[in-house]
């Protein structure tokens, strides 16, 4: 695979944590880094498309309601977490 060289400053601290990272796993603080980039836009990429597909949903007339999202974040708090709900509030075509 090509690779291509990118340089980027870093806060002392950061740069220290880094360092520290690549020692204890046995690896280029390049490979670390590298890694980390990867998670980072794998998870923006991840947002971003539930993000899109929530506004399709919501164009099409598709939302959860609040009194089930309220539940749903209610059974947080009692050690056993509900399934995420479902869309319940649908166009009437549907």
């Amino acid at each position: 695979m090509a690779t291509e060289n990118l340089s980027i400053p870093l806060e002392v601290g950061l740069k220290a944590d880094l360092e520290a990272e690549a020692r204890r796993e046995r690896r280029s603080e390049s490979w670390i880094a590298e890694r980390a980039i990867e998670a980072y836009l794998a998870a923006k990429k991840q947002k971003r498309e539930a993000i899109d597909l929530a506004v399709t949903e919501a164009d099409n007339g598709v939302f959860v309601s609040r009194q089930a999202v309220d539940r749903w974040v209610e059974s947080w708090s009692n050690g056993e977490e509900a399934t995420k709900p479902a869309p319940d509030i649908l166009p009437p075509d549907k």
